[in-house]
């Protein structure tokens, strides 16, 4: 299977265009006590609140959907983009969460016209059912990470970041199943430094780099229900042993300090997930080198309000 790559992520653009939000930049001139700047790429105010309905269109756009409609397992955001895209195109579609998704998520992923089902303690528990939901009615899977429609729908972040921002040095892109460090690092392709960041508690990406193949790994931490898959994609993994920097691993304190602090000094909600990878920049585990030009993917804003610390 030929990997995602520049020539298939251009081929996306003008397809979903039409379907997504082109997502401004906001620049910060000094992050914490880091003394560092970076440009933050906001797809937290992406359609659904998150930076997947990119691949989601990208799949419903180019695959055919029989009548029993789409089918997607998610933590919830790729659940909400799924619905989204599926109501926006006129197709039926359920989604499969585990017991560890949000309310708010669930609350979001009906409002956009899915069923949802609650079913099993983790992801791949949702799955699994959603893999035998789509064995029994014919639905068409659209899977939140390791499908080549995904990851180069989710490339077309990197295509917009690159085109609004060039010359970036390095750009952090959080990681939980891969699809969307997948599509970023297929897009720059080593041209600019792509660093993964991962939760402590679920380090799919780092786990694998380090034993030389996806693996699985224990699943938990305040990330878990955007970031908590138990192992990484094939397919960003592959593009990662090509292409990719390097990995960082943030705490669950510091991915809840990157939330606080986006809400106190930018007013802007995200949640744990979508902090994550502002968070190795904030905490230093990430320190870049005087005048690197850091960018930030802010990835996801599906977040209780109330959960933010004050």
């Amino acid at each position: 299977m030929p990997l995602p790559d520049r020539a298939a992520i251009e081929a996306a653009l003008p397809l979903i265009r039409d379907h997504v939000r082109h997502t401004p930049l906001l620049a910060v001139p000094e992050i914490g006590a880091t003394g560092s700047g970076a440009i933050l790429k906001l797809e937290c105010l992406q359609h659904a609140g998150s930076f997947k309905p990119r691949g989601a269109f990208l799949n419903l756009l180019t695959r055919e959907v029989p009548g029993a409609g789409v089918v997607a397992a998610s933590g919830g955001n790729h659940g909400a983009a799924v619905a989204h895209a599926a109501a926006a195109l006129g197709h039926r579609a359920t989604i499969f969460v585990p017991e560890l998704s949000s309310p708010a998520k669930r609350a979001l992923i009906r409002r956009l016209g899915a069923e949802v089902v609650v079913t099993g303690a983790t992801y791949a528990e949702a799955l699994a059912a959603s893999e035998a939901y789509r064995a029994e009615t014919g639905a068409i899977t659209v899977h939140a990470y390791d499908a080549p429609e995904t990851v180069t729908g989710q490339g077309t972040v990197g295509a917009e970041f690159e085109a609004d921002a060039p010359g970036l040095d390095t750009v952090l892109v959080a990681v939980g199943g891969g699809g969307l460090i997948g599509g970023i690092t297929a897009w720059y392709a080593g041209r600019t430094a792509v660093v993964g960041v991962e939760p402590e508690a679920c380090p799919t990406l780092h786990t694998a780099l380090a034993a030389g193949a996806p693996v699985d790994v224990e699943v938990g931490g305040k990330a878990a229900d955007s970031l908590g898959a138990r192992r990484i994609g094939e397919i960003a993994f592959a593009v990662a042993s090509r292409h990719l920097a390097c990995t960082v691993l943030v705490s669950d304190a510091e991915i809840v300090a990157a939330q606080t602090w986006c809400w106190h000094h930018l007013n802007l909600a995200v949640e744990p997930g979508g902090a994550t990878a502002l968070a190795a920049l904030l905490s230093g585990r990430y320190a870049p080198a005087p005048g690197e030009k850091i960018g930030v993917v802010m990835c996801g804003a599906n977040v209780d309000l109330a959960s933010i610390p004050v």
